[in-house]
């Protein structure tokens, strides 16, 4: 028996027994969302801070977390052309245009699911959430719209591939039909055929 193995002998009355000791774990690495939702969280509140006049997290509302989203253009690389645009609709415009970078679509649905959850991970109410507002889900709508538009890329919602489903089908026919040949009792009630759609 090698000496790992062996069992510790009898413990005496004044001994503690054999220490264990733990190998100290470093503190878990947030994932990428957990950062990125601490960041924007971060922004957030600097970005309240600094609004004229300052505003408390208590007092803001859906038109604020608009607002929010509004300012963040100015720091977008999504292309979206303005109507008067000759490129206004266009997939490739050929040649560049003055049109504004914004934030693109989907960064900011991304941005508004993180701070909604963390809106309530720091104790916010969720009646009282602003990034649950029906005023900002309609306002991403419309910005989803219209990029599209100006983009000519219709936003198309991904489908989900839906499972193959098997329907399991019992018959029940008079005993005296039976199927010769096969062994094969259709008439027995514990006989089960399946059936797949096509």
């Amino acid at each position: 028996m090698d000496s790992g193995s062996q069992r510790p002998g009898p413990v005496s009355e004044g001994d503690p027994g054999p220490s264990i000791v733990t190998p100290s774990s470093p503190p878990a690495t947030p994932s990428r969302y957990e950062s990125q939702k601490r960041r924007d969280w971060t922004t957030f509140l600097q970005y309240l801070k600094n609004h004229k006049p300052p505003l408390s997290l208590s007092r803001c509302s859906g038109a604020h977390a608009i607002e929010f989203l509004k300012y963040l253009d100015q720091f977008g690389k999504t292309k979206v052309h303005v109507a008067a645009c000759p490129y206004f609709g266009h997939q490739q415009p050929p040649s560049p245009c003055a049109c504004p970078l914004k934030q693109a679509w989907g960064s900011l649905d991304a941005l508004i699911g993180r701070l909604r959850a963390a809106y309530e991970e720091n104790g916010g109410r969720p009646e009282s959430n602003p990034f649950a507002a029906r005023a900002v889900r309609i306002y991403l709508r419309e910005v989803r719209e219209s990029q599209a538009k100006a983009r000519g890329r219709p936003y198309e919602k991904k489908k989900r591939k839906r499972p193959t489903t098997v329907t399991t089908v019992r018959v029940d026919v008079a005993s005296s039909r039976q199927s010769e040949g096969d062994g094969c009792n259709i008439g027995d009630p514990s006989y089960v055929a399946e059936a797949v759609p096509p």
